[in-house]
């Protein structure tokens, strides 16, 4: 027990001011912390807990699962940022404030901790090898701890001055021996981390004024999440599902163009880079992640992501699965021109090795074999997939590449179309400028309702000339089965919602649901 000759002798002025400053400084690190979580409804620790990828991950993820330990979380946690800060501020309960903030910290180090070799492949607070913001925190408690701070300058002295008073009383009316009441100095003391609570107050509310004054959104940092996920508290409900074979697929399918800088941007000749410097890959992550998180349980991509992905999986970051677009062009300047087939074949082999769920023949290039009149190509190409298990497709933007595959006797699993309508301002011009991509859509709508295996309709808004609400609800109520959609994170509940709006609405559709 600390004496009151201990108090005043044995701590210098100078050390004694700079602890206390410290402690007053992580508490009002843990104090916002709080408030700033209590302010938002819909905050949970859900995808931090998901995230984590050390020791302890599984009882981590297993929280974040339970819905009812999970709400119980939250809420100790936000009450207990508060009142850690709180405690830590005025100087009161600071032996076990301090101990509690070194445990809390103590576990977002285990979670996430910033060791070689341990990357979250998310965007996470800053860049750190192995000392993080977290250690330091969690550092600087524990010298705290060693120190009574509290009862020196704090809330915690009245309890050390009522003790010697007690010891030294003479009257019942708590007088000291001399007469004298509690002296102003060892007020003043105790109280002295009231001013700057009330800093705090005024701060707080100078920002939340000026926050609601300029629409700037606030975030926090202490528990930062490894994703942006304010946009999923909008999700009115998952995307729906449908089967191809022995497999679910949401109904919305990620389409991958984006996210390896394919932006069909027609003139725009800057929008490539600038979507490809975007799109690094901490976004990517994020991107599909936030997918899942929607209920969209596919990603359509090429060769060139495949790579990606499978770093995505091995991270444990999620388990999104993908269709391949198996492409047999390169594009020099542009131009559509052939690979050699077996390079094709190669392209199929590594996306099967590396996990696709399907695969098929990229839409121009098979129109460029059937236009060719080389259908043993495809044959040859389907043949492979078939053989090592995987669901089968093609793909076309020209809907005499569907007939011609028709006519050939190709039954795929899947069907990949373009299909949009005209009624976009760059149709209207007769020259090509990456502007269409199905060409003849009512042909389109005509012929593929006569068939029998699932549609997935992609270009549905030709490349971004059309809003998804009157995209989505074209292709759906024309015989889509589902629906490729190129989404920035942003994007993504937005798109999803609309989706389910349609599809749970009127819909007048002739087709029948071929999944």
């Amino acid at each position: 027990m600390i004496d009151q000759k201990m108090i005043t002798g044995k701590y210098k002025r100078a050390p004694l001011t700079f602890l206390v400053l410290v402690r007053v400084a992580i508490g009002w690190h843990f104090l916002y912390e709080g408030i700033l979580k209590l302010s938002m409804p819909e905050w949970t620790s859900a995808a931090y807990l998901e995230n984590s990828r050390w020791i302890f991950s599984g009882f981590f993820q297993w929280i974040a699962s339970s819905p009812g330990v999970l709400n119980l979380v939250d809420f100790l946690m936000v009450w207990g940022f508060i009142l850690i800060g709180l405690g830590l501020i005025l100087g009161v309960f600071t032996r076990i404030a301090t101990w509690s903030g070194i445990f809390i910290l103590l576990l977002f180090y285990i979670a996430y901790p910033p060791f070689v070799g341990l990357d979250y492949g998310v965007p996470v607070e800053g860049k750190y090898l192995i000392v993080n913001k977290n250690l330091i925190e969690l550092l600087a408690l524990s010298l705290l701890a060693m120190f009574p701070t509290g009862h020196i300058i704090g809330l915690d002295r009245f309890y050390i001055i009522f003790k010697k008073e007690r010891a030294t009383m003479h009257d019942v009316n708590g007088n000291h021996a001399d007469g004298t009441v509690m002296k102003r100095r060892e007020v003043i003391k105790a109280l002295a981390g009231l001013p700057f609570l009330g800093v705090f107050a005024f701060s707080l509310l100078r920002k939340k004024s000026f926050e609601e004054k300029y629409l700037i959104d606030a975030s926090s940092g202490a528990t930062v999440q490894p994703f942006d996920f304010q946009g999923l508290q909008e999700l009115k409900s998952p995307s729906p599902t449908g089967m191809i074979k022995d497999k679910t697929f949401s109904r919305i399918i990620l389409g991958g163009n984006l996210l390896n800088g394919n932006a069909h941007s027609r003139d725009l000749i800057y929008v490539s880079s600038l979507v490809k410097a975007y799109h690094t890959k901490d976004k990517i992550f994020a991107t599909m992640l936030m997918a899942e998180k929607a209920g969209i349980n596919t990603l359509l991509i090429n060769h060139l992501l495949v790579k990606v992905i499978n770093e995505y999986w091995d991270r444990g970051i999620g388990r999104i699965q993908f269709i391949s677009d198996c492409s047999g062009l390169k594009y020099p300047k542009g131009v559509p021109t052939p690979i050699p087939f077996q390079e094709l074949l190669d392209r199929i082999t590594m996306a099967i090795d590396n996990g696709a769920v399907a695969c098929y023949i990229q839409g121009e290039t098979a129109d460029y074999y059937m236009q060719k009149g080389e259908t043993d190509a495809i044959a040859k190409a389907l043949d492979l997939i078939r053989r090592n298990g995987v669901i089968t497709g093609i793909g076309a933007h020209r809907i005499e590449t569907v007939k011609a595959c028709v006519e050939a006797g190709f039954e795929p699993d899947l069907w990949m179309k373009t299909l949009h309508h005209h009624e976009y301002w760059s149709a209207g011009h007769s020259q090509w400028h990456d502007n269409m991509y199905c060409f003849k859509p009512d042909e389109t709508i005509a012929f593929m309702e006569q068939l029998k295996q699932p549609w997935m309709a992609f270009k549905t808004m030709a490349a971004g000339a059309i809003h998804p609400r009157n995209a989505f609800h074209y292709a759906f109520e024309n015989g889509a089965d589902f629906i490729c959609a190129g989404m920035y994170d942003f994007q993504i509940v937005e798109d999803v919602n609309i989706a389910n709006e349609i599809l749970n609405g009127k819909l007048e559709r002739k087709r029948g649901w071929m999944s």
